[in-house]
């Protein structure tokens, strides 16, 4: 099916001349507009520009299209800025991506307080990057920077990975042994107890067995649940182990319901980034945005 994207894309390359130029227009990367171009010349079935190293020359086709399109286009726009200015005057909307914890601990509690419209998105860090590049989100949260000159990474908070008990959990044998430093006994303690995992991820424990034993986990969570909100939740004031992120650990902490029992031999620290594209007309939704987020995980 075609998307109208494709065509108000197609409309800016044709009247700017170049890539980039559309790009700058539609505050989308420029590998964005390509793909859509070439999504677009697929679709129809016939090269709509001749490609030189300056500028994009339209073909007779793609002239042929444009003439057709350009009035719909026009009145779309028109439509478009209409419907805002009668229904949602002065409220602009924007996609923010990050994982599903981090939205709960963070920016949850003050969706209804926002004076703009938010789109929220869950998925993997490789899936959202390419998102923010192709215009598809304006925001995200992310321990991943990927290679796109188009987008603007800044680092705000350290995460540190750390092994978490429940407040029940009898931990005395365990901090004996880590006194006198012996690894292999405090290995079999660890794997001997009662364990908490997520079904969608479970790097954060690979990675923490990794570091600390120089191997993958040998055993299987007891109990595995949707995600790592659902672990405190569940192990609060009682008992088990898990591995979690430090920052999504905090309220619990302070309540006494649950307790960082290890930080690990090497501590594991994940840097965590907003990523932006350089170009945005949402600034000052974004910066608010941050805001939230330094203030709940920075103290800012």
């Amino acid at each position: 099916m075609v998307n109208l994207e494709w065509f108000r894309t197609f409309r800016a390359v044709y009247e700017k001349g170049s890539l980039t130029a559309a790009a700058e227009s539609l505050y989308i990367s420029q590998p964005g507009v390509s793909l859509h171009l070439s999504s677009l010349e697929a679709h129809v079935g016939y090269k709509l520009f001749d490609r030189s190293s300056k500028k994009m020359l339209a073909t007779e086709r793609g002239k042929l299209l444009y003439n057709f399109v350009m009035e719909p286009l026009i009145k779309l726009e028109q439509a478009e800025q209409h419907f805002q200015k009668s229904k949602e005057k002065e409220r602009p909307t924007i996609s923010i991506g990050m994982c599903f914890e981090t939205f709960q601990f963070t920016l949850e509690p003050y969706l209804s307080e926002l004076p703009f419209n938010v789109i929220i998105k869950f998925g993997e860090y490789p899936e959202m990057l390419k998102d923010l590049d192709h215009g598809i989100l304006d925001l995200i949260i992310t321990p991943q920077k990927g290679d796109f000159r188009s987008l603007l990474f800044k680092p705000f908070y350290k995460e540190r990975i750390v092994l978490i008990s429940g407040s029940e959990t009898d931990t005395s044998t365990f901090q004996d042994l880590l006194v006198a430093n012996r690894q292999e006994e405090l290995h079999q303690w660890l794997v001997q107890q009662i364990w908490y995992g997520t079904t969608a991820d479970m790097e954060h424990l690979r990675r923490f067995w990794q570091q600390n034993f120089g191997k993958r986990p040998d055993f299987r969570p007891n109990f595995i649940v949707p995600n790592i909100s659902s672990i405190i939740r569940c192990m609060g004031g009682g008992r088990g182990l898990a591995v979690s992120p430090d920052f999504l650990t905090q309220k619990e902490l302070h309540s006494g319901r649950i307790k960082v029992l290890w930080e690990g031999y090497q501590p594991i620290e994940n840097t965590l980034y907003f990523g932006m594209r350089k170009k945005s007309i949402y600034t000052k939704q974004i910066e608010l945005v941050e805001s939230i987020f330094l203030k709940e995980m920075v103290g800012e």
